[in-house]
């Protein structure tokens, strides 16, 4: 692949399965094993072909404007191009807005999708395209894909009615020529292809299947959701105990019991607390005679004379005298007392 790589990355919709952590900032945004989800999924393009010379392209909607923010903080030296989907018409839809970027060789990546990534096959890869793909135990609650005996695709099927098919689509796609998928999207809005009232990537690629598409299913061991607060800190989990943890290199205060599968930012301030397996810390936090386990603290949060466990605390939130479970919003105050 001489070429340099284009890869899209459509994250306009509203988030609304992660409310309410996504009516201040765009699901992307929320912090997994010490980063942003976006951020994990920028790290895992490393092994991707030429990555140093990739220019990415951001399809954003709704609070867009903090990704720019993002990418020029966090990335600066990223080749970093947006574009609006004004109208949420459905992932191909999404795909057309970013046209003149859809030619040659170019990676597609849904926001909500970390995998096992490692990319550098495709600098020898011969199918004409490839989707990556996950055996799951239900597959009738995911698009998945139905592969011949050569190991190529022959069909994509959304929601199976039957288990035959159980490798599931997990949102990463390639293509060898955008511009040969942009063709096949064009065809599709102009002839009103949809299912669902949504223009689904799925239907422009069975159609360019039914032209000879040679499609390969590219299988991954690990694929891990963010779309949903508890599959969020599943993955958040994960990846704490897969060497995202930074337990050893933090340097606390007396009286603190600290798991060893955690993330606590520098700069947070512990005092007299337990910290179980599984919690993310961020910048700026402040925890004080409390126990948490399993569980993110954005940026900020304060946290006195309590117990959480599998909770996701938004930016600036403060919480007092409090036990259970919480999912809350950026600048939430909860007051057990």
């Amino acid at each position: 692949m001489a070429e340099t790589l284009n890869i899209i990355i459509p994250m306009a919709g509203f988030g609304t399965r992660m409310r309410p952590h996504t009516w201040s900032k765009p699901k992307p945004l929320v912090s997994v094993a010490g980063k942003a989800i976006l951020g994990h999924v920028l790290d895992s393009f490393q092994s991707a072909p030429h990555a140093e010379q990739a220019e990415i392209v951001f399809i954003v909607g709704y609070l867009g404007e903090q990704v720019e923010a993002y990418m020029a903080s966090q990335h600066p030296d990223i080749k970093a191009h947006f574009v609006e989907q004004r109208e949420l018409l459905g992932q191909s839809h999404a795909l057309a807005q970013a046209r003149k970027y859809l030619e040659g060789p170019t990676l597609i990546v849904f926001v909500d999708t970390l995998i096992d990534a490692d990319y550098s096959f495709l600098a020898k890869e011969d199918a004409d395209a490839v989707i990556w793909v996950k055996a799951v135990d239900d597959p009738r609650r995911f698009g998945v894909v139905d592969v011949g005996d050569d190991g190529l695709v022959r069909g994509l099927i959304e929601k199976p009615d039957s288990m035959e098919n159980n490798l599931a689509i997990v949102g990463i796609y390639y293509f060898k020529k955008g511009e040969d998928l942009l063709a096949s999207i064009d065809e599709q809005i102009a002839n009103h292809v949809q299912s669902k009232n949504e223009f689904f990537l799925a239907d422009a690629i069975d159609m360019m299947l039914k032209k000879g598409l040679r499609l390969r299913a590219k299988n991954v061991e690990q694929w891990l959701d963010a779309g949903l607060p508890e599959t969020v800190l599943e993955s958040n989990r994960l990846l704490l105990a897969q060497g995202s943890a930074n337990s050893g290199t933090v340097q606390l205060g007396v009286g603190n019991t600290i798991s060893e599968a955690v993330f606590i930012h520098p700069d947070a301030q512990i005092e007299d607390s337990i910290i179980g397996a599984g919690v993310t810390i961020s910048a700026g936090c402040v925890i004080k005679n409390s126990e948490i386990s399993d569980s993110i603290l954005e940026k900020d949060a304060k946290v006195e004379n309590s117990k959480l466990k599998a909770s996701i605390i938004g930016e600036r939130c403060q919480v007092i005298d409090f036990e259970g479970q919480l999912y809350i919003g950026d600048d939430s105050r909860i007051s057990g007392s």
